[in-house]
């Protein structure tokens, strides 16, 4: 399940980049008082994630994707009490509000980029542009993908054959593959390094199968989801499943 949250931002404002960590706060300050207001000190998957900010209507707008339906309605609840919103230190006005589903599809693009770990102990990232193993990138994408579904659902569930059948990378007009975001923590910055994808495909998705892309599509897919990382949108044109 989504959330649409846009803002009506004041007219000197420039373009509307909130830190992750700001959005993250104000997801769980928003929270605060409903059965999810301990979310994030439990020590376990949160399971939502949300996208990058873009521009649509002359309002700054983000989505907010959960596979926990009562998530998505105990935020919607508390933000549409509030006229007036603060993101870090911006301070935005509601315009819009939508709770909305959408149809699961084959084909998937980014909306904020993939994060994985190379080597978390030594809290090193995998650089597609560095690192050029594909391999590595779905194996581990499906192993988190498996371990985050099988956590939510108590299931022991195994997807058969690789997470995506077809890949095409969003390159920068650098020419590099890799996104480093600047995330600011209690007023220390740290670089998180991820890949945007144009296209992400699995040539068929079986019946057994819906739920755990399903899944996917609204946790998030690789790491740091709960931080804005990993947010999929399904493309429109790709075949239902």
């Amino acid at each position: 399940m989504r959330l649409k949250v846009s803002f009506r931002a004041p007219s000197d404002t420039g373009p509307l980049r909130p830190n992750k960590h700001a959005v993250q706060g104000f997801i769980y300050n928003m929270l605060k008082g409903t059965e999810y207001g301990a979310r994030h000190d439990q020590p376990r998957f949160k399971f939502f994630t949300f996208s990058d900010f873009f521009k649509e209507n002359s309002r700054w707008t983000f989505l907010v994707s959960s596979p926990d339906r009562d998530f998505i309605r105990a935020l919607y609840s508390a933000i549409k009490e509030k006229d007036r919103l603060y993101i870090g230190t911006h301070e935005l006005y509601l315009a819009e509000l939508r709770k909305f589903n959408l149809p699961l599809k084959n084909r998937f693009q980014t909306g904020s980029p993939v994060v994985l770990y190379l080597d978390a102990e030594a809290n090193e990232y995998f650089k597609l542009h560095a690192h050029r193993d594909l391999t590595f990138f779905l194996e581990r994408l499906k192993e988190n993908a498996e371990k985050k579904y099988n956590a939510f659902y108590d299931d022991d569930f195994i997807l058969e054959g690789p997470i995506f059948d077809r890949m095409i990378p969003k390159v920068r007009k650098n020419g590099k593959l890799d996104v480093y975001v600047k995330v600011v923590k209690n007023g220390v910055p740290f670089p998180v390094i991820g890949s945007n994808w144009e296209l992400l495909e699995r040539d068929r998705i079986r019946p057994s199968e819906r739920r755990f892309y399903r899944f996917i599509m609204d946790t998030g897919l690789g790491e740091k989801n709960s931080l804005g990382f990993g947010f999929l949108n399904p493309i429109r044109g790709g075949n239902s499943a």
